[in-house]
Parts: C-alpha cells; structure tokens; sequence
C-alpha cells in the first residue's frame, strides 16, 4: 500500500531503469550466439529475469553482476531441453518472443506464467507459428497460455498480421532463424522495431521496407556488447509528472528516443509541452538523449491511428496528462489497451473518474474533457487505486495522487517492480527537494 498527497513541485534529476524490451531481447539473441554478449544497463526487474531463468533452465549459463549481465551463448542449436514447464512470470514479451524460438528446436517444452498472464490472447502468435509448420496449441484450448510446444523444422511464412505488435513481429522474425529459407512479416502499422535492430547487431541478414519486415535464417549469430538505454516507458512517468506538476523541473537522462518507441514525445509535442532534448547520442545501437522536462500549460489533442504502436504503453499516463490540458483528448484505435496485463481502458477510466476526471470510456480509447490548465487549482482528489497487480496503472496513479487534493492510496503497489524496482524512491527524491 502507498499513500501519496498532492506536492508543491517536483525538482531534479534521475537515471530510469534499463529498456525492457531491448533487455529481454539481448538476453535472448545472446544465448543464440556464439561466444559471450555482455549486457551493460539491463532491467533487473521480474519481467527480464523471467527471460533469464527460462534460458538458464535450456543450459544457457548467465553470469549477474552489479551493473554487467554476461551471457554465454551456445549458439543457435545450443539449448537444451528444460526439465519443467519454464515459468515465464507476468511477461508477456517473453512468453511470445520465447514461443517463436522454441518452435524451432529439436526438443518439447511448455510455457506457464501467472493468472494474468495466462488469461492473455496468444492466439495471435499461435496462428503465424502453426502456418510455419510448428507444432504448438494451447493447453486449455482457449487460445492462451500454458502453451505446450513440440518443436519441428520449420517452414518460411509471408505472415500479414492484423495487428501492429512488436511481439507477433518478433515471434515470427526468431521463429524464422530456423526455417528453411526466408521469412517476413507486414504489419498494419510500424510497431517497435528492437528486434529487428538487434538482429542486425547479432549478424542476421534482416532487411526492412516500409511495415513489412524479411529475414532470412543465418548460419551463426555473434555476441557482443550491447549498452541498453534508459526505457522511454518507464520516464514516461516522469515525463508526465515534471509537465503537469506546478514549479518543477526534471532531468531525465540517457532515454531511448528511438523513432518506433517514442510516440509519446511526439503527443507532448502536440499538447504544448516544454521538453528540451539534450546530449543526443547512440546508446546500444539506438538513438537516446536526456530530457529536460519542465510545468507546461497543456492543450488537448487527438491520439489515432499510426502513432499508437508506438506509444501503446505510455497511454493511461497519457490519459492523466488529459486531465490537466485545456479542452478535449481523444484516444482512439487502442483497444490492444483491453488485453494488456488488465482493461487499461475500463480500469483507467473507473480510477479517473473516481478521482474526479471528466472521462468516458469507448471500445478503443478515451474521451477526455478539461478546462484546466498547469498551475490551476487541483482538477482531481485522492481516492483508493485497485491496480489489479498492473505495474502501469500503479505508475499512473502514483503521479495522479501528487496532483491531487487529499491522499491517494495505491493498493498492490508493489507490483511496479515487474518494470521499475524503485520507482517510488526515485519520485520520492524529487519531490522531497523544494522548488525554487
């Protein structure tokens, strides 16, 4: 349980954990190499560490030390058979992107997580990987996980997803390091491209042209270094929190800007925010940058169409940021939002509402109203927040509660864990410190 009450400013600056989506993958691509990755800025929370148990259980040795991951790569045939079920935890990303590796090998196995993760869709993956020839269905036979896998040769697809998702991109994209010539993927939209950048690193031939993404399957992969920027999901918050606080001012170093990712800046853009980027650089292959981030007067917007893959994550803190721009926010064509590790809408919009925000739900977004703008009286109060164990509705509301009148209290907050151990000390610190 967290209390949080409303803060007169907000002043400093932070490092955010390591990219998750980019941690996860340099741990898998580095177990499929031959010889050592080293990973500096990994996200040590229980989402990427899942990813390490999994590969730890195939044989995959994994050394952690303070601020160095090393993995010991066997190569792309090199893993072995687990002994049980690999516990994939709450993550999503592993589980899907995990299903596309595993499908290749020439052994079986099965992949379980907890209650939230095995009432998520996997459908969408099973689909592309069975047209690939591999043998893989859902234990309950209702389209989720556990997932029982019995890996085979497989066969080059043309996959047209019907959905903008990095995790069905990169499920096909490994699967198609064992199939039997080259395979590609087209979405309806350009989703994050991590996978395909790191692939590349690694020494795959992977070749891009507008939404359809090709591979075809390499003889070897090869460690290296990879250096992971700071996650633009999780500076989100802050993000959000220096522009509508009043009478702050937040540094954000070293966040990953890349292009397929960074959607949210591009809204704040929209919306009138004082975002400064500094120290532009490449971090791990990716573009990164610091954030000066400063109380801006906000105005509303409309959130639609290709811009929401690349901000999926960021939305509900979106939401909240809504609520103290002038006039109206829109979010649409966003229902993926429905089958996340909760209803982000119907669970964001309950809380908003709660807490005194003007919104309506729709079946794939938000309809915001305010007449308020940065420095103006409270638009919210506190209320009690159920996250129903979803690390991103903790992080929302726990910068809803330093906006709002009365306390807010944040049930199961220990959840953010899974993205940012220690989010709460960090905005602890920042709040702690008086505005000038």
């Amino acid at each position: 349980m967290r209390r949080l009450t409303r803060v007169p400013g907000l002043r400093g600056s932070l490092t955010v954990p390591g990219d998750k989506s980019i941690s996860h993958r340099a741990v898998m691509l580095g177990a499929l190499a031959e010889g050592d990755t080293t990973i500096s800025g990994f996200l040590k929370g229980a989402d990427c560490l899942s990813t390490i148990d999994c590969f730890r259980q195939m044989g995959i040795r994994i050394e952690e030390s303070h601020d160095i991951i090393r993995v010991h790569g066997k190569g792309l045939h090199g893993l072995r058979a687990p002994s049980a079920t690999l516990n994939v935890g709450n993550s999503g990303t592993t589980t899907r992107l995990l299903a596309g590796i595993l499908a290749g090998q020439s052994f079986n196995s099965a992949l379980s997580g907890d209650a939230s993760l095995n009432a998520r869709p996997m459908n969408r993956i099973i689909k592309p990987l069975t047209m690939m020839g591999a043998g893989i269905r859902s234990a309950g036979n209702n389209g989720c996980a556990p997932l029982l896998i019995e890996g085979r040769p497989l066969e080059p697809v043309h996959y047209i997803s019907p959905v903008a998702s990095a995790q069905v991109k990169s499920c096909v994209l490994l699967a198609g390091l064992y199939a039997r010539g080259e395979s590609s993927v087209t979405e309806p939209a350009l989703s994050r491209d991590h996978t395909e950048r790191m692939l590349r690193a690694f020494g795959a031939d992977v070749r891009s042209q507008g939404n359809t993404c090709r591979i075809i399957p390499p003889d070897s992969l090869y460690g290296r270094h990879i250096d992971v920027p700071g996650d633009i999901s999780s500076a989100a918050y802050f993000i959000a929190a220096g522009l509508i606080t009043p009478g702050s001012e937040i540094e954000i170093r070293n966040v990953g800007i890349n292009d397929t990712r960074s959607g949210i800046l591009r809204v704040c853009q929209d919306m009138g925010a004082d975002i400064t980027y500094l120290n532009r650089r490449e971090a791990g292959g990716e573009p990164a940058a610091d954030l000066l981030v400063r109380t801006s007067d906000l105005t509303g917007t409309v959130i639609e169409g290709d811009i929401i893959p690349t901000l999926i994550d960021e939305l509900p803190v979106i939401a909240l940021m809504a609520c103290f721009a002038r006039g109206e926010t829109v979010i649409r064509d966003a229902r993926e939002l429905r089958v996340k590790e909760s209803d982000r809408i119907e669970l964001v919009s309950r809380h908003l509402a709660a807490m005194g925000a003007d919104v309506i739900p729709t079946e794939d977004g938000f309809i915001i109203n305010s007449r308020q703008g940065a420095g103006s009286p409270p638009v919210l109060h506190g209320a009690p927040i159920s996250c129903f164990l979803d690390h991103r509705i903790a992080m929302t509301f726990a910068v809803a509660g330093l906006n709002a009148e009365g306390e807010t209290l944040i049930a199961d907050s220990q959840c953010v864990d899974v993205s940012y151990p220690g989010f709460f000390e960090q905005l602890e610190k920042l709040h702690c410190q008086k505005p000038k």
